[in-house]
């Protein structure tokens, strides 16, 4: 499964835990301007926003996780199992394949409001990239420096929900996420009042007793209020520096360690663990992408400015996963 946010600091960010049991070999990616962005059902744009994000590249095509554009427009897509309902292709609608959507909407809108129409006429379709590749069941947040919706495509329809807290994580749908949100709304982060017997002394005997009954647990539900918590109540960074390491802090208090979440078994008896592939922050304003992984706590940046965006080539990085350690003696 997995975890979306934005944060604000002296600049703007949007990254994600990407949670699974296995890697597709990601690299981070830069789309410039003059690829031609090919699609089953649309015609091909050749000009178009350049942008950056962690991508599978299959055959010279960039399957998004999640991206930013130039403009700071930046959308991810996670897990929706059960609830995605991608359909075959409808007359009238712009019928756009799961793996193009990122791309789709990212290379011609620059804010969420210029994405709204395009988001009101879109039907995903339930193409596979390719047999060996299906469809993934996912639905989708989209950021800018002002504001984040959701898009769901679900057997009740196509949703866009505005996103005032700027989280995301998998099912159930986001309505109800936001539903679920009040059952903390006694939650704080300073020293909690009590409420409990008026009359009786009874004293906070530790400090961080504002969130009790914050939830901790590694699922969906659970991680989108914790999240939403430690988000929500965090300092706003002055510098690059600080609003980077604050927005990891944010993620990190939802990943996923090995062991901890098990799906099963393989066909040798080993344990299958879902676990934090990586963690991504993209400062919008700038187009840098950062990214940690599982095995590299070492923050690694990537500038698509340092690329050719008026080129016509993909530019990947493959990721560093190996421990960093700066040895002090």
């Amino acid at each position: 499964m997995c975890t979306a946010a934005t944060y604000t600091g002296k600049y703007h960010y949007f990254g994600r835990n990407l949670d699974l049991e296995y890697s597709y070999h990601e690299s981070v990616t830069v789309t410039p301007r003059n690829k031609e962005l090919v699609f089953r059902h649309l015609p091909a744009v050749p000009h178009h926003y350049a942008m950056i994000g962690m991508a599978y590249v299959v055959g010279d095509y960039p399957l998004y996780y999640d991206a930013t554009n130039e403009k700071g427009l930046s959308m991810a897509g996670l897990n929706f199992p059960g609830n995605a309902d991608y359909r075959d292709v409808v007359d009238g609608r712009d019928n756009v394949a799961s793996f193009e959507f990122i791309s789709w909407i990212l290379g011609q809108c620059g804010t969420v409001e210029e994405a709204r129409p395009l988001l009101e006429r879109i039907n995903l379709t339930n193409d596979a990239f390719a047999p060996q590749l299906p469809p993934s069941p996912l639905h989708f947040m989209i950021a800018d420096q002002k504001e984040a919706v959701v898009f769901e495509q679900t057997k009740r329809g196509a949703a866009v929900y505005p996103n005032p807290v700027g989280v995301m994580t998998n099912n159930p749908t986001f309505d109800y996420q936001m539903t679920h949100l009040a059952d903390y709304m006694n939650a704080s982060a300073g020293l909690p009042e009590q409420k409990l017997i008026p009359g009786v002394s009874l004293d906070a005997y530790s400090r961080g007793m504002g969130g009790m009954g914050i939830p901790g647990d590694l699922s969906s539900a659970s991680r989108f209020v914790k999240v939403a918590f430690t988000k929500m109540n965090s300092e706003k960074a002055g510098t690059e520096s600080a609003g980077i390491s604050q927005f990891f802090k944010i993620l990190g208090s939802v990943e996923q360690q090995k062991g901890c979440c098990r799906l099963g078994t393989d066909k040798d008896g080993k344990d299958i663990c879902e676990y934090t592939i990586y963690s991504s922050c993209c400062n919008m304003d700038k187009g840098i992408y950062y990214y940690t992984t599982y095995e590299n706590s070492q923050i690694t940046g990537v500038d698509m400015h340092h690329t050719d965006l008026d080129g016509s080539a993909l530019t990947s990085y493959e990721l560093v996963t190996g421990q960093q350690i700066n040895m002090q003696n």
